[in-house]
């Protein structure tokens, strides 16, 4: 078979399988409503919230914490978030000093206060530093949230709530997890819009 041939399989193969994985989120509905009610009443109730994760992930990390702090689709104040996976400084003293398992747990014990969100996103539900940084946000008294694949792997059994997109294949997982992502910006973004809209209204009456 040309390589041209081969590779128009691949991409065609591609679509296909991130169709079906992005039609069976539906089953995760309620999950992400959930965890959207939690951000929405942690941001308006002045709290933040705090992403983790690795490779892909941390890039999915900063992605969306980037939606919260500028905009999604509307006009309207800076909401409290960061990812942990930014400052450099703070990464490679971490795992030089204590261990890569431990660049996230510390930083949670430094930002981390009750009532926010910890979301930790590991394809697998495995990733020993996303655990450990979920183990201690419970303990600080955040809200603790999962992003996985099928099931969900250790993350399981620490998160408050768990949203296992329904593959095992990396790439279909990370892009399911962006899309949900994604609706939960617009969910709070819509929620924090309609506070500010109601309190200008009471200001003018």
């Amino acid at each position: 078979m040309p390589v041209i041939a081969k590779q128009s399989t691949l991409f065609t193969q591609a679509i296909a399988d991130h169709q079906k994985v992005i039609e069976a989120l539906a089953s995760q509905q309620q999950v992400l409503e959930r965890i959207a009610d939690a951000m929405t009443q942690a941001i308006l109730s002045g709290k933040k919230v705090l992403w983790c994760g690795n490779g892909g992930s941390a890039a999915d990390s900063q992605h969306l914490a980037a939606e919260f702090v500028g905009r999604f689709r509307r006009e309207r104040r800076g909401l409290p978030s960061m990812a942990l996976t930014t400052d450099t400084s703070v990464l490679t003293s971490v795992a030089n000093d204590y261990g890569f398992e431990e660049i996230f747990r510390r930083q949670v014990q430094a930002h981390c206060m009750p009532g926010d969100v910890v979301v930790g996103i590991t394809t697998s539900g495995n990733s020993r530093n996303v655990c450990a940084a979920l183990r201690e946000a419970r303990v600080m008294g955040a809200f603790t949230v999962g992003f996985t694949g099928t099931g969900g792997g250790t993350l399981g059994t620490i998160a408050d709530v768990m949203l296992c997109v329904p593959s095992d294949d990396t790439a279909r997982i990370q892009e399911a997890h962006i899309l949900c992502g994604h609706v939960l910006c617009d969910w709070v973004e819509v929620a924090v819009c309609e506070r500010a809209d109601a309190e200008r209204e009471g200001l003018t009456q």
